[in-house]
């Protein structure tokens, strides 16, 4: 998928847009209950049969050790892979669900490839690193599922990938709010704020301002 719109280029707001994405994409009322709905199965029995299929979409571990460009481009292609299978979907979904899927998977491609272009311009060297410790080569995706001639078979197929996809936005939901509290921390736990703070205690004339160091505008 490819950018379609201007990029922001601040980092925490991009990040913030992609968590939010994630966060909708993966609640099963924007895809998943509206095909229940319309194929009948309510039931819990049915229900309980609908489960994600290992093999369907990567595994948290998988995603949890991926560089952060890898996990985008990862993302990215298995939106992608997904896209293709909606189109294949068109008379099974209900029309409405169909096209906002549609809609919602494009926007987070375009985020996906803005934060990508941001990290490779960016000097931050968390970009290049693993998310998590431990090595983290690429996965190719998995392919595209073989749908049953049977027509219930069928229908629980298309169940599961569907619901393997609403696991697979939380999971990258959680990979990417992860982005955050680690960068977070790191700010935290800087040098450079601790002298700033050690700065701060040590002042000696609270009255007066201090004068700001050179190059930057006093506040």
């Amino acid at each position: 998928m490819v950018a379609t719109s201007k990029c922001s280029g601040k980092y925490h707001e991009l990040l913030l847009q992609l968590q939010r994405q994630a966060d909708l994409m993966q609640n099963p009322s924007t895809l998943l209950d509206p095909y229940i709905h319309l194929q009948g199965l309510h039931s819990p029995v049915l229900k309980g049969s609908c489960m994600e299929r290992p093999g369907d979409f990567p595994s948290e571990d998988a995603l949890w050790r991926l560089s952060r460009q890898d996990f985008l481009r990862t993302l990215n292609t298995t939106l992608g892979l997904f896209l293709r299978m909606l189109s294949a979907l068109q008379q099974d979904l209900p029309k409405a669900a169909h096209q906002q899927a549609e809609m919602n998977i494009r926007g987070l491609g375009n985020n996906i490839h803005c934060m990508a272009q941001l990290l490779r311009g960016s000097s931050d060297p968390e970009a290049a690193e693993p998310t998590q410790p431990g090595p983290g080569p690429t996965q190719p995706p998995p392919p595209l599922p073989t749908l049953p001639l049977d027509t219930f078979k069928r229908k629980l197929r298309i169940c599961e990938f569907l619901q393997g996809y609403h696991h697979f936005m939380r999971r990258a939901g959680q990979v990417l709010r992860g982005w955050g509290e680690r960068r977070g921390r790191n700010r935290r736990h800087s040098p450079l704020r601790g002298l700033q703070r050690a700065a701060r205690r040590t002042w000696p004339f609270p009255g007066l301002r201090r004068l700001a160091p050179q190059g930057q505008l006093p506040r």
